[in-house]
């Protein structure tokens, strides 16, 4: 096999604003491996609370080795976990995954025990953002479709973020509400703050608490009006094996996880503990968030609006503009570059 790398600069259609950070813009890698003239591709995204930027993305991809295999399928076998970082983990296995299917004239999806073809509900991001534009998105986003909203907190002042949600709630009445403060709050603002969003038909809520003390987050949600979806604190099979029947879900993102199979495996550690699955994702392209979708049918929730907060995907194959994500049907995992034609046109 042969394996190529490109680094490319994605930029946001607007600044995102979460509790700890504003996003413009990210670097992605994209892993391109051909085999008999097939090519199968994948992409890892910088990250700085991963402490991950694209040359170093592109010094681990490099080091796995790919052309010492002889075919994805070896090489899928052979993928080492835990012996890289999960990001560039799950994007070595995405491109071999998107080989393999392709080599079998088969969608990812039906490589992973799905026969039909499926589309799944995706929750769309409102940033750290004033009233108004908060209301405005709301609005034009369930024109659009989109039944599902998450709503980012942790504001300076709490009563900020209740006010967004208050707004996104009249702008969007119909609307399915998840929350994420992204750690940003004390117990005793949890505590206090979580009746407030329930009473406002808030359905879930994502990391209230500071990553560090599972412990703590799982007496939160034992006493919660909502439910409480770890995040920061779920973020390989470890964490959720210690969580598992003690939070209400996890939110697994494949680029945190370790792809695919490892977002099996937390699927299949949590069956039946009263922990649901929520498939999340970082701000990237279709085709990183492809290998996802093509998992989305098993999950509570689905976060899966990353390709959407850019300003140009690069990619295309899995929808979402209307508020649902699904599998193309193509082979592989089913999505395909867009060329700067199509791109002007």
């Amino acid at each position: 096999m042969k394996a190529r790398l490109r680094t490319v600069r994605l930029e946001l259609a607007e600044p995102l604003r979460i509790s700890r950070s504003v996003m413009t813009a990210r670097d992605a890698v994209w892993l391109s491996v051909e085999h008999d003239g097939v090519t199968g591709h994948g992409e890892a995204v910088s990250s700085v609370y991963y402490g991950l930027d694209a040359d170093t993305l592109a010094r681990l991809i490099t080091a796995v080795g790919l052309e010492r295999f002889p075919d994805p399928e070896s090489a899928l076998e052979a993928l080492p976990s835990g012996a890289v970082p999960p990001a560039v983990t799950a994007a070595v296995e995405s491109a071999l995954l998107d080989l393999a299917g392709k080599r079998a004239g088969v969608p990812v999806h039906r490589l992973l025990g799905a026969e039909a073809s499926f589309g799944v509900a995706t929750a769309r991001t409102i940033g750290i953002t004033s009233l108004t534009h908060a209301a405005a998105a709301a609005r034009r986003l369930a024109a659009s479709g989109f039944q599902v909203l998450k709503v980012k907190a942790g504001s300076p002042d709490p009563e900020d973020d209740v006010e967004r949600v208050r707004v996104v709630r009249d702008a969007a009445p119909r609307a399915r509400l998840l929350l994420d403060p992204n750690g940003a709050w004390s117990r005793v603002q949890a505590e206090r703050l979580l009746p407030r969003f329930a009473a406002l038909g808030v359905e879930a809520v994502e990391q209230p608490l500071p990553p560090g003390d599972p412990d703590t987050l799982a007496a939160l949600a034992e006493r919660s009006p909502l439910p409480v979806v770890a995040d920061e604190d779920a973020v390989g099979v470890d964490d959720v094996r210690r969580l598992a029947g003690r939070v209400h879900g996890v939110n697994v993102k494949l680029a945190k996880c370790g792809g695919v199979r490892a977002a099996l495996r937390i699927a299949e550690l949590i069956e039946g503990s009263g922990t649901e699955l929520m498939l999340g994702c970082l701000t990237a392209s279709s085709l990183a968030l492809a290998p996802a979708v093509h998992l989305a049918d098993r999950a509570r929730w689905a976060d899966l609006d990353g390709h959407l907060l850019l300003a140009h995907d690069p990619w295309r194959g899995i929808g979402g503009a209307d508020g649902v994500v699904r599998p193309s049907g193509l082979p592989g995992l089913g999505v395909q570059e867009v060329t700067a034609h199509e791109d002007v046109a």
